[in-house]
């Protein structure tokens, strides 16, 4: 007589259920292939939806300036009561352009706050320039803890690599420019770039209006310097002064970087080198 404990399974096909050691190896190993496989798929997919946003934000920007424009006839200072112009006195107001622009962010509340006949660092701006404007913050850059607001996209003051005319930009010092004094061509003028990691990188501080020196995202450009400067791959984004936005990658050629900036020079500029 055979026991019941040698007796065959009545069932023979099924088996005891469970992994083994060697097929849980396995599928771990599968499942981080896999992960290795869409990470660099998922990353890309974030970083384009973050350049999507920082494009919107420099496109709300050109919005902001062509209506700012069409009131008063003209762009805003680009730094109005410059402290490089009076020695760095701490009287000089030195606010920025991209204060002025508050109200066509549909930031007009933020605005009312600032006193304007005041340093933008006066004790009474102080509950104003605290404030972060989303607009001005490309999502790409870290927060660096500032102390004031902070702007990731910088005004073109000029560029210093075709010439030693410094002043040949869109925004400057205590002074107003119109569109009639872009002799270029508004399609063919930057006005805004990204400058990321830049030293003076408040929205209220009129010295976020910068001078280019070398190629976009150098490597060997101080940090000490505000220039255009991205955390994109290869490239910066851009705000020209027909409000229209352009990635402009990093290998660009400085002459044409150059005739960019520049605003009077009546320069042809061919957009398919972009």
């Amino acid at each position: 007589m055979i026991s019941k404990s040698a007796a065959p399974s009545r069932f023979p096909w099924q088996k005891r259920s469970g992994f083994t050691l060697v097929e849980l190896l396995v599928v771990i190993a599968i499942i981080g292939l896999l992960i290795s496989l869409l990470l660099p798929a998922v990353q890309s997919a974030r970083e384009a939806a973050r350049q999507v946003q920082c494009r919107n934000n420099l496109h709300q920007v050109g919005i902001a300036l062509h209506s700012y424009h069409n009131a008063h006839n003209a762009l805003p200072i680009g730094c109005v009561d410059s402290r490089v112009l009076r020695r760095g006195s701490r009287e000089a107001k030195n606010i920025a352009w991209s204060a002025l622009i508050l109200p066509f962010i549909e930031q007009a509340s933020l605005y009312e706050m600032i006193d304007f006949g005041l340093p933008y660092d006066h004790s009474r701006n102080l509950p104003a320039a605290k404030q972060s404007v989303a607009a001005y913050l490309c999502p790409t850059s870290p927060e660096r803890g500032a102390e004031l607001g902070e702007i990731t996209y910088g005004g073109l003051f000029g560029e210093r690599m075709l010439d030693r005319d410094l002043t040949d930009g869109s925004f400057l010092y205590n002074r107003r420019l119109a569109f009639r004094d872009c002799f270029d061509g508004l399609s063919n003028t930057l006005c805004i770039s990204e400058d990321v990691l830049g030293p003076a990188n408040e929205w209220i501080n009129g010295n976020n209006i910068f001078v280019q020196a070398t190629s976009i995202n150098n490597p060997r450009a101080p940090l000490f310097d505000n220039e255009i400067r991205s955390l994109h791959p290869a490239g910066a984004m851009t705000l020209f002064l027909d409000g229209s936005v352009h990635i402009l990658n990093e290998s660009m050629d400085l002459s044409l970087l150059g005739k960019v900036i520049t605003r009077g020079k009546h320069e042809f500029v061919d957009h398919n080198q972009f």
